[in-house]
């Protein structure tokens, strides 16, 4: 795993990006919010990192230790999170349209309200996750693991769903997966 001390983004340490914006989200007048759009954050250690409304646009997190992070709020569209662990990380009203999050622990995780909208989540680890009123048009779910996830107020009309086993899912009311399995 790489450290946040020995990364570097636009000049300057992930280290200082991430204590400028834990005073940005304290609201201290000397706070900065987190700009990592497109930084290369790849097999970084950001286990329980405070990102809350960060930027982090098209950034290449794929296997990162994000496990226990706070990126509530964030925008992570169109980030590479392939193989990335966010278990029992926070993404309660995270942006996350068009991520790849394929073979992604994300386990244990708050997606209400968040937005997934073609996303893809192939083969991912979303057991006991709560995807409650989420945003899912256009996402990619094919073998995707999704038990005791909540799905409940979720329109799953424009989701894959192919492969998933969704016997232990709790699913929105009167909801029938298709009979081509999308």
């Amino acid at each position: 795993m790489r450290e946040p001390r020995s990364i570097k983004h636009k000049g300057k340490r992930l280290e200082e990006i991430l204590q400028a914006h834990k005073k940005f989200v304290a609201g201290q007048q000397e706070g900065i919010r987190a700009d990592l759009t497109g930084a290369d954050l790849e097999k970084a250690n950001l286990r329980g990192a405070l990102l809350t409304h960060g930027d982090l646009r098209e950034v290449r997190l794929a296997g990162a230790d994000l496990r226990g992070a706070k990126l509530s709020g964030a925008d992570l569209s169109r980030a590479d999170l392939r193989g990335a662990d966010l278990r029992n990380a926070d993404l309660t009203e995270t942006v996350l349209a068009g991520a790849d999050l394929t073979e992604a622990q994300l386990g244990g995780i708050e997606f209400f309200r968040a937005d997934l909208a073609g996303a893809k989540l192939c083969r991912a680890n979303l057991r006991a996750s709560n995807l409650r009123d989420a945003k899912v048009s256009g996402a990619d779910f094919r073998g995707a693991d999704l038990t005791t996830t909540i799905l409940r107020e979720t329109d799953l009309s424009e989701a894959n769903l192919s492969g998933t086993d969704l016997s232990n899912t709790l699913l929105p009311r009167g909801w029938k997966k298709p009979i081509n399995g999308g």
